[in-house]
């Protein structure tokens, strides 16, 4: 029987990978790999669902069955390494990880003080975003928004994780598009509030934005996502300063009526107010 360890959003992406492999590539069940590689079946379980750390000789025997050559092996074995670390640094490309570990939360807490959250953006706003950001060309960014799009489906699905989202009215008053994309954000958190908290403009948190992912069967997560490296975090005093946070968030921020009206004014200002507030806060 395989020893299990305790999985990160990494190790769990890396899993998912191979299992993706095996079906594609050899087209066997779990089962009758673990037949062929000669392993218990609960050990391509455990290390598929990425619970289980495999040696070397592990990696190289399953990659092998599926067909891949050294190179293959090389490049999956230096992604592996760290895979089990409380504290893994990606590139800010690297966006497989971050959506699954966020597909499958139970709970999602986050924290946004300069834009509205990811989960929360209309199209046009996620654009308006990246475009002033001026951090990624041109070319790429449809298909950003379009994954950010994309992982809203979570907020659809009838299995959906709890959420609760703390929007600093700074960035409310962030102008990221013309009128009408403000409006339609505007808009949309209205329609949303009973997702969303609004922090005042006159509270002062400091504090970087993040995201607090919990699970019902793997230890919670804490991420953070800047402009040079998704940072996903499990040790154990981070998640619990992560919490602090977001108990300091929950005594300042407005309740849900009170979000409300404060939206409802946003979306009911004429346009001339928005102008006034875009060319203060750019």
């Amino acid at each position: 029987m395989a020893t299990t360890t305790p999985s990160t959003a990494y190790s769990r992406d890396l899993g998912e990978e191979l299992r993706r492999l095996r079906e594609t590539c050899t087209g066997l069940t779990g089962a009758a790999l673990a037949v062929r590689l000669g392993w218990d079946p609960s050990k391509v379980s455990t290390v598929e669902r990425g619970k289980f750390r495999p040696s070397e000789i592990d990696l190289v025997q399953y990659l092998s069955m599926c067909g891949k050559d050294i190179d293959f092996f090389e490049d999956f074995r230096r992604r592996y390494r760290n895979a089990f670390e409380e504290y893994i640094v990606q590139v800010p490309d690297n966006l497989r990880t971050m959506a699954m570990a966020e597909s499958t939360a139970k709970k999602i807490v986050a924290y946004d003080a300069q834009t509205v959250p990811g989960l929360l953006q209309t199209p046009e706003y996620a654009d308006g975003v990246y475009r002033v950001a001026g951090l990624v060309t041109e070319e790429r960014i449809p298909a950003l928004v379009q994954f950010r799009t994309d992982r809203q489906a979570i907020l659809r699905r009838h299995n959906r994780p709890t959420c609760l989202f703390y929007v600093h009215e700074h960035a409310l008053q962030t102008r990221v598009g013309d009128d009408r994309v403000m409006e339609d954000q505007y808009a949309r958190l209205l329609f949303n509030v009973h997702l969303v908290r609004i922090i005042p403009a006159d509270t002062a948190v400091i504090a970087s934005s993040c995201t607090l992912w919990e699970y019902e069967k793997a230890l919670s997560i804490a991420f953070v996502e800047t402009d040079l490296a998704n940072v996903f975090v499990q040790d154990p005093g981070a998640i619990v300063r992560t919490r602090l946070l977001f108990d300091r968030l929950a005594a300042v921020a407005l309740d849900e009526e009170q979000s409300r009206r404060m939206l409802a004014e946003y979306v009911g200002r004429p346009r001339e107010d928005l102008d006034d507030a875009g060319t203060r806060m750019a």
